[in-house]
Formats: structure tokens, C-alpha cells, sequence
């Protein structure tokens, strides 16, 4: 297995080089060269399968044993999601009028990104070990994903974690996750601006190969390859645990599951779409909040930010650069590098980028989407808590607005992403005039000291942010090499 930039001027790579990588040289994003295509009989045979046993079967795909051996494969996934609240690490619950919900949020931040940052974390620590060097990985965050990269990683020797946050656009549960966590190689800092304002310096630390290099830079977010690898298997596991193939003849077609995934920064529907290209007959819905550039792109050809994002009751999707709809495109392209770089480069540049259409037809022929507004995600909360007495976080009810509004045909069988727990989201639970009692962990969060570092909104604030981070990885780096603490 080797992969290539979506923007066509990075080929060959193998898995570790990848995973050590944040976005690709050319500023593309990783991707296979050759997507497997999954032969029913293989389907078959997973069906029951426990979610630890299929994320092992999936990685195995994508993973070479020259670089892990199966053995080694089936050690690090079981440890990465031994800590999970659940034995079945993820769990379906089975509501009123086939309302299918997944919970992936039973990890240490109760958000789905624990499942495949514990994985690709174990992959990280996996190669350092051998290898005996150190990685600083840098994290932009909308809320769940620095507080996920930190709780796996806190304590690991041969990984420092620089995680920015924008401060006031994130929950108090997301922040106490990151700036709570007091442990030398976890440096934290709280922005003054959003999520993707955060992405512009971090573009700019990516594309500095002298840096990357002499500091082992790489990210955690779903820019990394194995974060979406990962995705793949809740995608898989839902067909097989929801979409009836069991009651098909050996030679019939296999049945359709449609999939409804509350989308932000869309690496969770790339996921969905690669699944889709590895011959799963999925269907899939993006719904998105008030942030709607998903939505606009594929039923208008309108790829293009806002002036400025909206602040809602569902923060963690509170985004207007879909960086992971660039896999989308690639493979809705047929692979062509070029177009997709002079797409991305020209939305990169001006923000604003129109889908011709007869691409947007395309895309709408795989992706359907939707909007939910603020009422909508409380109208949501409410009904379902009255129909089934479950409580559902905001992000969760962006997709099952879904369910309400668009009823499924009784041919068609429908699972709905839970992305996060309502416990990270009181708030929004507290709106909808519900209640929900907090996990002791939670609670106990509270009480912890915290530590970060600010970065002030400024006149040339890019620059700035940009300068404060390179000094904190070259001042941890010293330290690193003197064999020393940083936090003294």
C-alpha cells in the first residue's frame, strides 16, 4: 500500500511516512493510491465481529505487516481502546421509528475522536519506540480534538503536544480536557479567534520543511491519514450491524444503509465516502449547523466562506474550511491532482471557489446534506427526550434532525452518528429545558488546576501566532535535548 497527494505532486510514500506527516509537501492531503475494494464474502465474514476486531481487519488493509506485523496491529488497537466506558468500545442504540443511533463517545473525552486518536497515537509511539527519537505534534482544534490528542498522548516520552484552541467558541468540559492536563509534554494555547482562523499559521508551520524536519512536526488532526483510516471501521461496523445484509441471499446484491453524519471539518464524510469507494452501499447525508459551506457546495456549487462563523449550540462543527471535503473532491475527480490543486489553492487564496455544475452534480449524487438552525438542534433535543427519553448532545441532534424532518422510506435502513456525549454540552442541554447527570469524571474536572498560554488577537495576529509557536517547539526541542523538564 502506498499513497499520494490529492494534489498530485507527492506519489509513493509508505504508512509511516505518512503518518509522520501533517499535510503533504505540495500542501495536499494523504491519500491510498489504490482503495480496496471489500468482496461481500469478506463482509460476511466480519459480520459480529467485536469493533476492536474490525478496526484490526481494517488497519490491516492499509498497514503493511513490514511496518507492523499483524501481531503487533492486534496489541496496539486492543490497548488503544482498552480505556473505553463500554466493553463494545462503541454501542447502538436502537430508538422509536428506526432511529439508529452510534455512540462513539464512550472514550476519555467523551467524543468520538478518541477512537482513532488512540489508535493513531499507539501507531506514533510504536515507531519512536524503535527508533528511539522524539515527534512534536501540533494540533488545531474546534474543541474535541486537542482535548483527545492530549489525553492520549499525556506522558509518552518521545511525543510533545502543542494544541491551540480558540478560547469562548469551545464548551467549558472541551477546555478543562486541554488546559487541566498539567503534564510536561502537553503545551496548550487559548486563541483569540476561531477554529479556522487557528488553521491559517498552522498551514504556514506545515509548509515549512526545515522546520517539519528538524522537528519532527507532524499532525493530529484528520489532515493525518491514520485518523481517517481509523474512521473507516464505525462506517463498516454500522453497515454491518444495521443494514440487514444477514437476510440476503449469498449471491443477492447487498443492501443500501443510509449513514446521517453531523459534519464539520468533513474528515468523519471522507471517511464515509471512502468506505462508500470500497463497495459498501452506503448513502450518506452531511448535516451541518448554521455553518453551511457543505451544504451551499453541494446543492449550489457555492464553495465558499462566510465572513465570519457563526457561533452555535454546536461548536465543535462550528467551521467554514471543510479541509477534508479536498478527499472528497479527489476522489469524485477521478484522482486528478492538478484540477483538485487549482481548486484548493484558489479557495485557499480568496475563500471562495465555485463548483462547476456539472462536478456539483456529482457530488450531490453521493452526498446528500442539510442545515439545522440553533432551534432546530433544541426542537430535536426535546422531541426525541419526549419520544424515547434520551438525551442527545447538540452535535448528535444536527444529524437526527434528519430523522424528523426527512422520514426513511420503510426499504431503507438509516444509522445516525452520535459524535459526542451531552455531559460535554450542558449548555445546550440546559436550553432545551432537559437534564442529564454528570459522569464523576466530569465533575472531578472542576477541581483540577489548569495551565496554557494566551495568543492575543493583534494587527498582524497571523505572524504573530505563527512566531509564538515556532519559539515554544524550538524552547521544548532545548529542552528536550538537554534531557531536561520544560514546565520547571
Amino acid at each position: 500500500m502506498r499513497y499520494c497527494s490529492t494534489r498530485g505532486g507527492v506519489h509513493g510514500w509508505d504508512f509511516k511516512s505518512v503518518l509522520f506527516s501533517g499535510y503533504a509537501p505540495d500542501g495536499g492531503m494523504f491519500m491510498p493510491e489504490n482503495v480496496p475494494v471489500l468482496d461481500p464474502e469478506i463482509l460476511r465474514s466480519w459480520k459480529g465481529l467485536p469493533y476492536s476486531k474490525l478496526v484490526v481487519e481494517v488497519a490491516s488493509l492499509f498497514v503493511p505487516t513490514q511496518l507492523i506485523p499483524r501481531d503487533d496491529l492486534e496489541i496496539l488497537v486492543g490497548e488503544a481502546l482498552s480505556g473505553f466506558s463500554v466493553p463494545e468500545v462503541v454501542r447502538i442504540i436502537r430508538l422509536k421509528d428506526g432511529l439508529s443511533v452510534l455512540e462513539l463517545f464512550h472514550g476519555a473525552t467523551l467524543a468520538f475522536k478518541d477512537l482513532a486518536m488512540t489508535c493513531t497515537v499507539r501507531f506514533l509511539n510504536y515507531f519512536l519506540q524503535k527508533e528511539n527519537r522524539r515527534a512534536t505534534v501540533l494540533v488545531g482544534t474546534s474543541g474535541d480534538t486537542g482535548g483527545s490528542a492530549i489525553q492520549s498522548a499525556k506522558g509518552l516520552s518521545g511525543l510533545d503536544v502543542v494544541v491551540i484552541y480558540p478560547r469562548g467558541r469551545i464548551t467549558p468540559v472541551q477546555e478543562k480536557h486541554m488546559i487541566s492536563c498539567l503534564e510536561d509534554n502537553v503545551h496548550v494555547f487559548a486563541a483569540d479567534g476561531s477554529s479556522d482562523d487557528i488553521d491559517q499559521p498552522l498551514r504556514s508551520l506545515f509548509a515549512n520543511q526545515e522546520l517539519v524536519k528538524s522537528h519532527s512536526l507532524m499532525s493530529l488532526n484528520s489532515v493525518n491519514w491514520s485518523r481517517v483510516m481509523i474512521q473507516l471501521a464505525h462506517f463498516i461496523y454500522a453497515y454491518l450491524e444495521l443494514s440487514g445484509m444477514e437476510h440476503t441471499e449469498a449471491n443477492a446484491a447487498l443492501p443500501e444503509l443510509e449513514v446521517v453524519v453531523p459534519t464539520g471539518g468533513a474528515g468523519n464524510i471522507a471517511a464515509g465516502y471512502i468506505v462508500k469507494e470500497m463497495g459498501l452501499p452506503l448513502k450518506l447525508v452531511a448535516m451541518v449547523n448554521s455553518n453551511d459551506i457543505v451544504h451551499r457546495t453541494i446543492t449550489t456549487g457555492d464553495f465558499s466562506m462566510a465572513d465570519n462563523i457563526k457561533q452555535t449550540l454546536a461548536p465543535a462543527i462550528d467551521i467554514q474550511d471543510p479541509y477534508n471535503m479536498e478527499r472528497v473532491f479527489w476522489m469524485l475527480l477521478g484522482r486528478d491532482g492538478a484540477l483538485v490543486k487549482n481548486m484548493m489553492e484558489e479557495f485557499q487564496n480568496i475563500h471562495r471557489y465555485f463548483i462547476p455544475e456539472n462536478h456539483r452534480k456529482l457530488l450531490s449524487q453521493v452526498l446528500s446534506t442539510g442545515t439545522v438552525t440553533d432551534e432546530g438542534i433544541l426542537e430535536t433535543m426535546r422531541r426525541c427526550w419526549k419520544e424515547n427519553q434520551y438525551v442527545l448532545c447538540p452535535h448528535t441532534a444536527v444529524a437526527v434532525w434528519h430523522h424528523y424532518h426527512c422520514p426513511p422510506s420503510p426499504r431503507l435502513n438509516r444509522c445516525y452518528i452520535a459524535t459526542a456525549s451531552p455531559a460535554k454540552f450542558q449548555t445546550a442541554v440546559e436550553k432545551a429545558g432537559l437534564t442529564f447527570d454528570l459522569p464523576d469524571e466530569v465533575l472531578a474536572l472542576e477541581k483540577l488546576p489548569t495551565r496554557y498560554q494566551n495568543l492575543e488577537r493583534s494587527v498582524n495576529w497571523r505572524k504573530d501566532w505563527e512566531y509564538r509557536l515556532i519559539e515554544c517547539i524550538q524552547s521544548v526541542a532545548a529542552a528536550r535535548k538537554n534531557r531536561g523538564a520544560y514546565y520547571l
